[in-house]
């Protein structure tokens, strides 16, 4: 039996950061590898291509640093309120 992917549409993926990394919030993941049981992200800013990093692609999984799609600093501040 094959095993399921983790994560099978990571790549392409776009994500608001809660708190600004390198001056930005705006990523989307270009890349990812498995390395055992762990799966990671490469993620790059949408304003800036050349702020890019990789991540445990698990940490998107908090939304408390993570969230999917891009959003607008007005829908980041209700989620800090609500």
């Amino acid at each position: 039996m094959t095993k399921k992917q983790k994560f099978p549409y990571l790549v392409g993926s776009k994500w608001t950061a809660q708190k600004k990394v390198d001056g930005w919030r705006h990523f989307q993941v270009v890349n990812r590898k498995n390395q055992g049981k762990w799966v990671y992200a490469e993620m790059v800013s949408s304003c800036d291509p050349n702020v890019r990093f990789w991540m445990n692609a698990k940490l998107l999984e908090d939304r408390s640093q993570w969230h999917p799609g891009w959003q607008s600093l007005q829908e980041i501040e209700a989620l800090e309120i609500g």
